[in-house]
């Protein structure tokens, strides 16, 4: 028994195990069950067979293991790359070694070699978040592995060295101490130091070796994250350094780690004791992760769209289009200034100097349309008469109709304050400047003497921006310009350029904001859902069936479906509103699809060129494909909307972006069922009216759970609208 407890592979199946199941369980962007089978069962056949063909014994506890990471951290939209990487994992162990060891560690290499061989992987860093609830999870199970297996010193120096460099790069940018805080506090930054980056199979056996190997990754990682622009790059760092092992193992050599050795340290040693309570509180906290994950019901997608819950329901918020192309990205920002053309300036960081063709004005138009397509929608439903069998129809569905010279004197004043005017373009009614500068405070004084409104505080954030490299796009209202104009509002402006960064800058706007906001961001893919790197995704609860009386009631009753999930979730994910491939079909469509022309005015330069703008129909068409004729493959690209709700203190860093291939659909629908009117007067009848007592039930406790109203109060309204009354028998 005791050579069972310290072997510390068994510990690790436990914890990975009940990492996988918290995975599942409690996580909207986690594990599946289907790729984790897949990942599983190809690591052991895999072991199996080559065991028999090396003539090796069968063990198949470091197959699992690897099955268990890879189920855990590989993202793919095709199980056949999920098996592939299990394969290449176990393969790689036979076939990929210097004197007994591993060169990489199995899992790193087939997530690596698919990454790099495939068009179907992503790596997702922020899905496990930054709650303490998950670090903990993680670092509870890590005192127990890595104190079996005697690499406590390799993830403590690989952290180490992390931090370090995060509060360097901090502080040498001028940073706030809550970004490298933030960046410390990731699920995926704990697994891979506790899980990957110390399997003895892959480290140096000499600790001095190990602390700088671990060193050693953290600093290519860090290269690789911020100068780079690369999401795995850990996982990369980790595999280029690996090769590098069997060279240290040969200049400072010392006894090979054994599995079945029991250590004898005191500062590897865990009491049976501690091993016991570990076990125990681990089953704890799985099924606590298992029993907080949300469920809803589930609704067949097909019925009448009645409302809808678009972004005007909330105070302060923000519209924004990123369209992104390979390296290319364009920014659409609809301004909601209201306030004298002449007060106007917009101020955002942009990684490049942006050219004259790369910037324009929008219809405000497109985005609203945008924003309407892809907002939360109720649907509704009619019972049939229970006394009759239904009639399936083929059409089950109906839709409801329901850049300008600088003034004199600007050029000679910026060079003083160590500001230089990289381009000035003149586009509609805005004067636009492109500027890099030197210090912040220079440019801070340069943008106010020029009338920019700057937020008092902005120096700090200015000069992290300036140290980064980052260049300055500000634009001004031409007031002689916008009284020729025809229409008195301000168009969205619209900025493209090419950079491997994928990111939102948001700090400006949180410097001296009054109060929490909110900004919908739509992004337009070729290949699949984008979800943040740096912050926890989520989605918004679906398919969801609610009281009839939200038919009057749906703005309201969403906004405080959404400020629910956000207090719930203290402030720190980013929600899913919609995910849909413009080359699917939809069951009923949620409203008129946006055209290849509309989708090239918003920078989705791929669908083809801009055209004009023809009127289009506001209803929504029933059961039809969003791009006829779709051809397999012929898509126009992938819409995502995502909701954030964020403040200084809770989102301190810039939003950082993923492309995945991912092209599930998802959509935020509640449901509407109305009861049958007629008197139904049979059996069947009889047992249909009493089963509304327990709908309406459900119904009241749904609403409930998604917007925290009192239940009570809930069942009263319903009792109020005559709802509940349809189960009184007729």
């Amino acid at each position: 028994m005791d050579k069972v407890l310290h072997d510390a592979r068994h510990w690790q199946i436990a914890a990975l195990s009940t990492l996988l199941v918290y995975s599942i369980a409690g996580f909207d962007f986690g594990a599946s069950i289907l790729p984790s089978a897949v990942a599983i069962g190809t690591s052991l056949a895999m072991q199996i067979a080559c065991s028999k063909l090396w003539r090796r014994p069968i063990d198949l506890r470091s197959p699992l293991i690897t099955g268990l990471s890879l189920s855990l951290l590989l993202r793919t939209d095709a199980l056949w790359v999920t098996a592939l990487a299990a394969a290449l994992a176990i393969g790689s162990k036979f076939t990929l070694r210097i004197r007994g060891k591993h060169i990489w560690n199995p899992a790193t290499f087939g997530i690596t070699a698919v990454l790099l061989g495939t068009h179907h992987v992503w790596i997702s860093p922020g899905q496990w978040g930054a709650t303490v609830w998950t670090a903990t999870l993680i670092v509870f199970f890590a005192i127990l592995v890595l104190g079996k297996a005697s690499r406590w010193d390799t993830a403590l120096a690989f952290l180490g060295a992390h931090a370090a460099l995060l509060f360097a790069r901090a502080s040498w940018l001028g940073d706030p101490l809550a970004i490298p805080l933030h960046q410390l506090q990731s699920g995926s930054l704990l697994l891979f130091a506790c899980f990957m980056v110390t399997d003895p199979r892959t480290t140096p056996d000499r600790r001095s070796a190990r602390l700088a190997f671990a060193a050693a990754v953290a600093v290519l990682g860090h290269w690789l994250a911020f100068f780079e622009q690369m999401r795995p790059a850990l996982y990369l760092s980790l595999f280029v350094l690996a090769p590098a092992v069997p060279v240290l193992d040969r200049m400072f050599p010392a006894r090979p780690y054994d599995w079945s050795d029991p250590p004898t340290s005191r500062w590897n040693m865990l009491s049976l004791a501690t091993g016991r309570l570990t076990r125990i509180a681990g089953v704890v906290l799985g099924i606590a992760g298992t029993l907080a994950a949300s469920t809803t019901p589930v609704l067949a997608f097909c019925g009448f769209y009645v409302a809808q819950a678009d972004s005007k329901l909330f105070n302060k918020a923000s519209k924004v289009v990123l369209a992104r192309d390979g390296s290319h990205t364009a920014i659409t920002m609809a301004s909601d200034y209201e306030g004298d053309p002449k007060e106007f300036a917009l101020v955002i960081p942009v990684p490049v100097v942006v050219q004259k063709d790369d910037i324009h004005t929008v219809n405000p138009d497109l985005v609203n349309r945008l924003d309407a397509y892809t907002a939360p929608r109720l649907t509704e439903y009619f019972d049939p008469d229970p006394c009759r069998p239904p009639i399936m129809l083929s059409m089950m569905a109906k839709n409801a109709v329901a850049g300008a010279m600088a003034p004199a004197g600007m050029a000679e004043d910026s060079r003083v304050l160590g500001v230089t005017i990289e381009a000035q373009y003149e586009v509609g009614v805005y004067d636009i400047l492109i500027l890099s500068a030197k210090e912040s405070d220079g440019l801070v004084t340069w943008l106010k003497e020029n009338k920019y409104r700057i937020p008092e505080g902005a120096e700090d954030v200015l000069g992290s921006y300036i140290r980064q490299g980052m260049h300055f796009f500000v634009a001004k209202v031409n007031l002689e310009r916008q009284a020729k104009a025809e229409s008195s509002f301000l168009e969205p402006l619209q900025v493209g350029y090419d950079s491997a960064k994928f990111m939102l800058p948001i700090r400006l706007g949180t410097v001296n904001a009054n109060g929490p906001q909110d900004m919908v961001v739509f992004a337009i893919t070729r290949d699949g859902r984008v979800e943040t790197a740096n912050y926890k995704p989520a989605k918004m609860a679906t398919k969801v069936d609610v009281p009839l009386f939200v038919r009057g009631d749906f703005g309201p009753v969403y906004k405080a479906a959404f400020d629910h999930a956000v207090e719930n979730d203290g402030m720190r994910s980013i929600f899913l509103e919609y995910a849909w491939d413009l080359a699917a079909y939809c069951d009923p469509c949620s409203g008129t699809p946006p055209t290849a022309s509309e989708l090239a005015t918003l920078g989705a330069g791929w669908t083809g060129p801009v055209q004009q703008p023809q009127p289009m129909p506001t209803a929504p068409t029933m059961r039809r494909p969003l791009v006829p004729p779709i051809m397999p493959g012929n898509s126009l690209g992938f819409i995502t909307r995502l909701h954030i709700r964020y403040d200084r203190g809770h989102f301190p860093e810039d939003l950082a972006f993923t492309e995945t291939h991912d092209k599930q659909s998802f959509q935020v629908v509640y449901a509407l069922h109305h009861p049958f009117a007629g008197p139904a007067s049979c059996a069947a009848g009889d047992a249909y009216r009493k089963s509304l007592h327990e709908r309406f039930t459900e119904e009241a406790a749904n609403l409930g759970d998604l917007t925290g109203w009192s239940t009570a109060d809930i069942r009263s309204r319903m009792d109020k609208d005559g709802e509940t009354a349809a189960a009184t028998p007729r």
